[in-house]
């Protein structure tokens, strides 16, 4: 930390107000400073000399943490980090946290909505009934009853285990693709352990749970989405960059594909361009399933206790996986 009044920057937040973390900034003897950075030279710019950085969704490079001060700490406002160089900051010793566990449950729930959703044709007949076309089984075919129905999930941590407990109630069968896992504890969730091949070519539905990285990033491709069920869907809760968005499009238009969930996208806000934005049989909402109104006041009460704790030289609660020896 500096000698002097250690400085705390927010760089981009989308709650109401950020009264919890000015107190603990202040109540620990620190100056808080917030922007809505966009861009990662925005970002530099504002976390110049900073002691504490708190990043939501602006990107943290490495050219922006070799501006920040000597022993500086960063918290990333929520599950995924991949918004931020950790390497860099590793190689500069500084302390990088997450809060990975603020909106499991809110997670889980839009997750679940969304398989179910799709699953239904729900966007399909909503849409039916507002254009006056009165047939059900035109506009829902092919429909599977939930019991003939194989859930694959690409991932199965805390988030993803949460979407299987919510969705046994209606008599799915379920695939398991993680490599954290084996044949017993899936079993003991209700799960089969399966390859990743396996999993995408015998699952109806199939959920990411995922984290991005140079593995994971494009997992689903044209080569993989061609060796899918015709009927099969995706649904995406987890990271963007999980998914090559041009082959899912053209794939959707092509009917090669029986649809699709999305609240994450490669480049967020969704732009303009986008061949998604005109692609049928998919949902699409904006980075939402985090959201609820309780879930904004545990992020933030989180996120304030680790300014506390890295303005008293000790580490954050949740220090990112990567970031420990």
């Amino acid at each position: 930390m500096s000698s002097t009044t250690p400085r705390v920057v927010i760089t981009d937040y989308t709650f109401p107000n950020i009264d919890q973390e000015r107190a603990a900034a202040e109540q620990h003897g620190g100056a808080l400073f917030t922007f809505q950075c966009k861009t990662a030279e925005e970002v530099a710019k504002a976390v110049e000399g900073a002691d504490v950085v708190l990043v939501q969704f602006a990107p943290l490079t490495e050219a922006a943490i070799a501006g920040m001060a000597e022993n500086a700490g960063i918290v990333r406002y929520g599950i995924g980090y991949d918004n931020i160089d950790v390497p860099a900051a590793v190689r500069r010793d500084f302390s990088v946290g997450y809060i990975p566990d603020y909106c499991t449950a809110e997670v889980a729930d839009h997750t679940a909505s969304l398989i179910l959703a799709s699953l239904r044709k729900l966007q399909q007949l909503d849409a039916s009934v507002r254009n006056d076309d009165w047939n059900a089984v035109a506009t829902a075919r092919p429909m599977m009853p939930f019991g003939d129905i194989t859930v694959g999930f690409l991932g199965l941590g805390r988030i993803g285990g949460s979407v299987l407990a919510r969705l046994k109630a209606f008599g799915f069968r379920f695939l398991v693709a993680d490599p954290q896992l084996d044949a017993a504890q899936a079993e003991a969730l209700g799960a089969v352990c399966v390859d990743r091949d396996a999993l995408f070519a015998q699952s109806d539905i199939i959920s990411l749970h995922a984290p991005a990285t140079a593995e994971t990033t494009h997992i689903v491709n044209a080569a993989r989405i061609a060796t899918m069920k015709k009927h099969a869907v995706i649904v995406n809760t987890a990271r963007g960059k999980l998914i090559d968005e041009a082959a899912l499009a053209d794939a959707l238009v092509a009917g090669s594909l029986g649809g699709a969930a999305l609240d994450v996208f490669d480049t967020e806000p969704l732009p303009p361009t986008s061949p998604l934005r005109s692609a049928p049989n998919l949902i699409l909402t904006p980075h939402a399933a985090w959201y609820s109104d309780a879930a904004i006041v545990r992020l933030q009460e989180l996120a304030a206790a680790d300014i506390a704790r890295l303005l008293s030289g000790r580490e954050p609660r949740c220090p990112v996986p990567e970031s420990t020896p």
